[in-house]
């Protein structure tokens, strides 16, 4: 049987073996608090190519220091980190699959010691620090800091770049009224509140020409917050920027209650592709290779990005392959399991 899920998917020159991506998730790993890439990246991440992932997606690695969730997370703050990288790429790419970082800053979300940043002084929750309010220095900084990490994910070999702009960080603190409540140039109207994303995004397309995904979060799951239909427009004018992919997500910028369920998120991935007439990646509880399927055929995604299934199972392609009826090719090593 042909399936899409098996097929390959070529982005701005980047051909994927198949559809199936590692969606990036926090490890919280680094073996100091350096940022370096450590033994448990280096067997994590490779485990999954060989478990034929077409598409593995390195987590939220900070642009700076102080924009890191917690004190163990990677950074790429520093040309210091570029050979850790290279390792790993080399790595993940050895059996066959495309390598892509997250570059982020955590923002209010922020949990190491120190001044935390963020659009406006608003703590995420009561247990949460209060951040400061970014000046215009500190916002050219951060931008200058993206760019940074940009030339050196591509120093390092990355196919793929995608820039955090979900679940509550930096980026979506600017994008949501619910968080961003300045009064100037970044604050204020949806486009003044896309202003600094917009320049995120400039500043990585200056150093970087290859495939460029944002991931977003769809929904608030406020009143007042952004919804799906304010990601349509957000969307257009990413595309219009040279961004090839949406990582369509939601949530987790102010504390909500989320009615979770499988593939709940998959109706923001849809209606963002067909509104913005751009790609997306879909996630969030896809955890079949039916289902899988289903989206791709209906055309509501173009990518299938799969978080703690692929945490559990490093080796689901194969799994979804035997519940589609395809043959995939095993690793040679494994053939007589396989």
């Amino acid at each position: 049987m042909e399936t899409l899920l098996f097929s390959p998917y070529t982005i701005r020159g980047v051909t994927l073996k198949n559809r199936i991506v590692m969606s990036p998730m926090c490890m919280y790993s680094c073996e100091t608090e350096d940022g370096k890439v450590g033994n448990w990246h280096k067997i994590h991440y490779p485990t999954r190519a060989v478990g034929q992932v077409g598409l593995i997606v390195v987590e939220a690695t900070a642009v700076t220091a102080q924009g890191r969730i917690s004190s163990r997370d990677l950074g790429i703050w520093s040309d210091e980190h570029i050979s850790g990288f290279q390792e790993l790429v080399s790595l993940m790419k050895e059996h066959g699959a495309k390598t892509a970082i997250q570059l982020a800053h955590a923002g209010r979300k922020a949990e190491v010691t120190g001044e935390i940043l963020a659009p406006s002084a608003i703590a995420f929750n009561e247990r949460m620090r209060i951040p400061k309010e970014m000046t215009k220095s500190d916002i050219e900084e951060t931008i200058q800091a993206f760019q940074n990490g940009a030339r050196r994910a591509k120093e390092a070999g990355f196919d793929i770049i995608e820039i955090h702009a979900a679940h509550g960080y930096l980026i979506n603190e600017f994008l949501s009224p619910l968080t961003n409540q300045r009064q100037d140039e970044y604050g204020g109207t949806a486009e003044n509140r896309y202003r600094f994303l917009s320049e995120v995004i400039d500043a990585v397309r200056e150093v970087w020409d290859g495939p460029l995904f944002v991931r977003v979060s769809a929904s608030d799951y406020h009143p007042e917050g952004l919804t799906v239909k304010d990601y349509v427009e957000y969307a257009k004018r990413m595309k219009a920027q040279g961004v090839d992919l949406i990582d369509v997500s939601s949530g987790a910028v102010v504390p909500a209650k989320i009615n979770v369920y499988p593939g709940y998120q998959v109706p923001f991935a849809e209606a963002i592709r067909h509104g913005a007439d751009i790609a997306t990646g879909a996630v969030g509880l896809i955890t079949s290779g039916l289902q899988a399927e289903e989206i791709l055929r209906n055309e509501r995604a173009d990518l299938i990005f799969i978080g703690r299934e692929l945490l559990r199972n490093p080796y689901w392609p194969r799994t979804a392959a035997k519940e589609l009826g395809v043959e995939i090719k095993a690793p040679v090593q494994y053939e007589r399991g396989w």
